[in-house]
């Protein structure tokens, strides 16, 4: 499948090992990593920087493997689920330094189609969030609220 917003084509890149268990060496303790990762949540970390946590500090290759969820399932069953998913609040994050750029740098027309990309991405996505119902039907994108949504 071709990218959406640039010239290139194939899916590149690495595949992980097919486990059906975790391994040997692993910290497997079921109870004891849906605690760590319920303390990290609280904390404000996102579920990608939970598992690259879990991976570096606590011995955890993949979580799915020993809880049997995603980690966003379980910070979700906990009730520490942020407002905004995951993806969608990097995009506006990313929007915002976009915009900040370009208050600075006018003349910068290549970032400002960039912003334009960005934008419609997030248009796409919060209507996917709309229809399954993790974001609000009454929920716009608005570029002069953005930073309210972002911090």
């Amino acid at each position: 499948m071709a990218r959406m917003h640039s010239k290139g084509k194939g899916n590149s890149g690495s595949n992980r090992p097919h486990l059906s268990k975790p391994s040997d060496w692993s910290n497997s303790d079921k109870k004891e990593v849906e605690e760590i990762i319920n303390k990290l949540s609280s904390e404000g970390l996102s579920s990608a920087e939970i598992g690259t946590a879990l991976r570096d500090k606590h011995g955890v290759p993949d979580a799915k493997l020993v809880t049997g969820e995603r980690i966003s399932q379980t910070v979700e069953r906990s009730g520490n689920s942020p407002k905004y998913p995951e993806d969608l609040m990097s995009l506006m994050r990313r929007a915002l330094r976009l915009i900040d750029h370009l208050s600075h740098n006018r003349k910068d027309i290549h970032n400002r189609r960039q912003l334009e990309l960005c934008e419609s991405k997030i248009r796409r996505l919060s209507k996917y969030y709309k229809e399954n119902k993790k974001l609000g039907p009454e929920w716009t994108y608005k570029r002069d609220q953005l930073r309210l949504m972002v911090e």
